[in-house]
C-alpha cells in the first residue's frame, strides 16, 4: 500500500474514527476512506472514476492499482462490519427488519444479493447480507441463516417484526419464525389456500373481493397456511389485486408494519441509479462484490445520517403540497457530503462524528 501523502492526510480524523471501530491496518483504512469519499464525489463504483476522484498525489494508474489490491487482498470480518453498521443506526430497539434481494447481470455472471435492513423514516439501512451464488430467490435455509446471524449478534428482543414480500414464503421458513416466536408480517400470493381448524379450505381473495377498495380486513380467527397457524389480514386493491398479509401476532399492525417493507426498495435505488450506481462495477467475483457492498453501505449510512443531521440542526427538509418530503435524508446528506468534499471541506470534520457509535 502507498504511504499517506499530504493530500490524503486531511482525512486523518475520519481515518482515526474508522480505525478505532474496524481495527484495520492504517494503510487499508486510508484506502477505504479515499474510496468512500470518491464514491460520494462521483456517485459511481467504477474503479477508473474512483481512481480519478481519490485525493491522492499518486498517479491515477497507481491509485487504480491500489483499489484493485484492496478488493483482491484481505478478508473482511462480516460480523465486524454488521456490528459497525448496526452501531450507526439512529436507534437499536423496536426494529422492523425488511429482507429482500437485489440482482443484476454482468456478462454471464448473475449477481444476487440477499439483504437484511432496518426500516427508518422512509428508507431502510443495510445491516447484513448474503451473496447468493445463483439467480432467483433465496431458500428457507438461507433466510433462516441470515436471521439467525442477526440474532446471534444483536439478540432477538430488539426485533419488532420481520417484513417481506411474496417471494419470501414457505412452510419451513414460516415454521421456523413461529417456533422462535419472531413477529412477522409477510405478504403471500392471492391464490394461496388457507385451512380452517375444521379442515374447510378458503382463499382470502374470496372474502376480500366483497370489500371496499383499500379497506383493511382482519380475519377474526387464526387459519392454517400449510402447517402454520397464522393471523391473516388484507385489503382489496385496484385491478382485481389483493394485499394479503400473514402474521405471527399483532394482527392489528399487519398492514401498517408491512408497508414499511418498501423502504428496502428505496435503499436499493440509492445503491443503484439514485445514488452510487453499484451496477457500474465490472467485478464478477462474488467475494469482491461482497466487499464492494461493504464500501457502499458505509457511504450510504454516512450520507443518510448526514441528511438527518442537516434536517435537524441546519435546515429542515421542506414538505411538498401532498405532505411528502421534498428530499430524502439520503439525497440531502449525499449532496451535502459532495459539496463538503469538493467545495467546503471545513465542514467534513464536523460530519465525521456521524460515523461513530458514540
Amino acid at each position: 500500500m502507498a504511504n499517506t501523502t499530504k493530500a490524503e492526510s486531511k482525512y486523518s480524523l475520519l481515518e482515526t474514527n474508522l480505525k478505532e471501530q474496524l481495527n484495520w491496518q492504517r494503510a487499508r483504512i486510508n484506502c477505504l476512506v479515499l474510496m468512500i469519499t470518491a464514491i460520494c464525489k462521483v456517485k459511481t463504483v467504477c474503479f477508473e472514476r474512483l481512481a480519478e476522484a481519490m485525493d491522492s498525489e499518486a498517479k491515477v494508474t497507481s491509485r487504480h492499482r491500489r483499489i484493485q489490491r484492496f478488493f483482491a487482498g484481505f478478508l473482511i470480518d462480516k460480523d465486524l462490519i454488521s456490528k459497525f453498521l448496526f452501531s450507526l443506526l439512529p436507534h437499536q430497539t423496536d426494529l422492523t427488519l425488511s429482507i429482500d434481494r437485489t440482482n443484476w447481470k454482468f456478462g454471464k455472471t448473475d449477481i444476487n444479493i440477499f439483504m437484511l435492513s432496518v426500516c427508518y423514516d422512509g428508507m431502510a439501512m443495510p445491516v447484513m447480507w448474503t451473496m447468493l451464488p445463483k439467480k432467483g430467490n433465496s431458500n428457507s435455509l438461507e433466510r433462516i441463516d441470515l436471521i439467525e446471524r442477526f440474532i446471534r449478534l444483536f439478540g432477538k428482543n430488539c426485533i419488532a417484526s420481520v417484513v417481506a414480500d411474496r417471494e419470501f414464503i414457505g412452510d419451513k421458513w414460516l415454521s421456523w419464525l413461529s417456533l422462535n416466536s419472531l413477529p412477522f408480517h409477510i405478504r403471500i400470493r392471492d391464490n394461496m389456500w388457507f385451512g380452517k381448524p375444521n379442515g374447510e379450505l378458503l382463499k382470502m381473495s374470496w372474502i376480500l373481493q366483497g370489500q371496499k377498495l383499500y379497506t383493511i380486513y382482519n380475519h377474526p380467527r387464526m387459519l392454517f397456511l400449510d402447517n402454520n397457524l397464522v393471523y391473516v389480514s388484507g385489503m382489496k386493491l385496484q385491478n382485481n389485486e389483493y394485499l394479503i398479509i400473514v402474521s405471527f401476532n399483532k394482527q392489528e399492525e399487519a398492514i401498517s408494519s408491512y408497508k414499511n417493507r418498501w423502504q428496502i426498495e428505496t435503499m436499493f435505488k440509492a445503491f443503484k441509479t439514485n445514488g452510487f450506481n453499484v451496477e457500474d462495477t465490472h467485478l464478477s467475483d462474488l467475494k469482491r462484490i461482497d466487499k464492494l457492498i461493504t464500501l457502499v453501505s458505509i457511504a450510504f449510512i454516512w450520507a443518510y445520517k448526514t441528511g438527518i443531521h442537516i434536517h435537524l440542526y441546519v435546515e429542515p427538509i421542506k414538505l411538498k403540497k401532498h405532505g411528502r418530503k421534498a428530499n430524502s435524508f439520503f439525497k440531502l446528506g449525499l449532496r451535502h457530503l459532495t459539496n463538503a468534499f469538493l467545495v467546503q471541506f471545513y465542514l467534513i470534520n464536523n460530519l465525521v462524528k456521524l460515523l461513530s457509535c458514540t
